[in-house]
């Protein structure tokens, strides 16, 4: 899927009404939706618990919390990207706490410019993420094959007495004559004698 087809998924913490017009601006339709906007931590719990999001945004202070505990959580459970917003006056005291977990980090007030720069680092950061996600899943699917397959060996090794570089050769010359993958081979020699 190309770039400019992609549509990200968005959820605002922020209790301020002005900041979340702001943001819907910065974050606009269709390119991120939903675009879910929360007023407190204990919403952003709920509404994260029953999705994911590609994004999160954090606008620091919220009626219950600071917001990151939350944040910080959020990155380490989730496949999220997170930006969090802070007085500028904190802001020294958050970054150390916040960068070191991958979470941007932006102090207010700034312009809408410094804004939509930052939503294009997002969107940088998000797609890293879906590369990595990608990698992740083709690596266990090897895994699985692997783990497969030496089941099927050791199948092969223990009902047919072959030897174990005899058990693999049978496995990938089934598979090339058959024109099939080893795991599919695996498969049916689990079947037949697991």
């Amino acid at each position: 899927m190309k770039l400019k087809e992609q549509v990200y998924s968005i959820l605002i913490v922020s209790a301020s009404m002005k900041f979340n017009d702001v943001l819907s601006e910065i974050f606009p339709l269709p390119i991120f939706s939903p675009l879910t906007v929360v007023s407190n931590i204990s919403s952003a719990k709920r509404a994260i618990s029953e999705r994911d999001f590609d994004f999160v945004v954090v606008n620091s202070p919220l009626p219950d919390d600071s917001g990151v505990r939350f944040a910080i959580d959020t990155v380490n459970s989730y496949n999220s990207v997170v930006l969090f917003i802070s007085k500028s006056e904190q802001y020294d005291e958050l970054y150390e706490k916040l960068v070191e977990h991958g979470i941007f980090l932006m102090q207010k007030p700034a312009s809408m410019a410094v804004f939509q720069a930052a939503a294009g680092w997002l969107i940088s950061a998000r797609e890293r993420l879906r590369k990595n996600e990608k990698r992740t899943l083709s690596i266990e699917e090897k895994m699985n094959e692997i783990r497969l397959v030496n089941r099927a060996k050791w199948l092969l090794i223990r009902e047919l007495k072959m030897t174990e570089p005899e058990a693999h050769r049978y496995i990938e010359k089934q598979a090339m004559d058959r024109c099939i993958g080893k795991h599919q081979v695996a498969e049916e020699i689990i079947k037949t004698y697991g």
